[in-house]
């Protein structure tokens, strides 16, 4: 079994002296601020800046930072996306998403998909600071904003005792069920077709299944969509 077989964020990367951080964002003041920051803190070094998820995603691979700090709304590949090619291919960079929305359910999702951290972009730049040292060293850290919603979430989903899939993979299941492709699931969810079919990769293997049909079928017989 692989190191994330069982959908677990990467491992650390041991490293020594300075945390080595990429930053991607759409907006190119944010993304300013949050490089500024990086670069007035002794022990983070900024090695990347990009402002599109295809570009973030070549340069986690070439530069293979220790910490990549991404917006969930990039073009081109948005931050899902990314996360799930880094989990994927199993890259040592850990992934901390920042939004516009720092929902529970959200948050909730995307560590389980393997991010490392969800903040928000209202997040004072000492906090998403000291979330990147926190990360780096191989836990997770959620903005305050969405600390307690999050514990939340995860308590009433274990009561449920339903977490086999997220609230983001019933959706795209269960518009699998009505028909829709990848390309119109993703429009409607406002995603890329790499996260749909990434989403769907994860269903098929906690469902143990191979193809839509039978994700489906097993899902509608477990209740797990209507």
């Amino acid at each position: 079994m692989s190191a994330h077989d069982d959908g677990s964020a990467p491992r650390p990367r041991p490293f020594t002296g300075q945390i080595r951080v990429l930053v991607a964002d759409r907006q190119p003041l944010f993304r300013e601020a949050v490089a500024r920051a990086v670069r007035q803190r002794a022990h983070l070094k900024l090695v990347a800046e990009a402002g599109d998820g295809r570009r973030a995603l070549e340069l986690i691979r070439r530069d293979a930072p220790d910490v990549a700090i991404v917006g969930v709304d990039l073009p081109l590949l948005d931050g899902h996306a990314v996360l799930n090619a880094v989990v994927r291919d199993e890259l040592p960079t850990r992934v901390l998403l920042v939004t516009s929305t720092s929902d529970a359910e959200g948050g909730y999702d995307a560590i389980a998909a393997g991010a490392c951290g969800w903040f928000s972009k209202t997040s004072g730049e000492q906090e998403l600071c000291d979330a990147v040292t926190t990360i780096a060293t191989g836990r997770t850290a959620f903005c305050r904003d969405v600390q307690t919603s999050v514990a939340s979430e995860i308590r009433r989903r274990a009561r449920r005792g339903d977490p086999i899939l997220s609230e983001r993979e019933r959706a795209i299941l269960t518009l699998v069920a009505c028909g829709w492709s990848v390309g119109r699931i993703g429009r409607e969810l406002h995603v890329s077709p790499g996260t749909v079919k990434s989403a769907l990769l994860r269903v098929y293997k906690r469902l143990g299944v191979s193809e839509r049909a039978a994700a489906v079928a097993v899902a509608l017989r477990r209740g797990l969509i209507e």
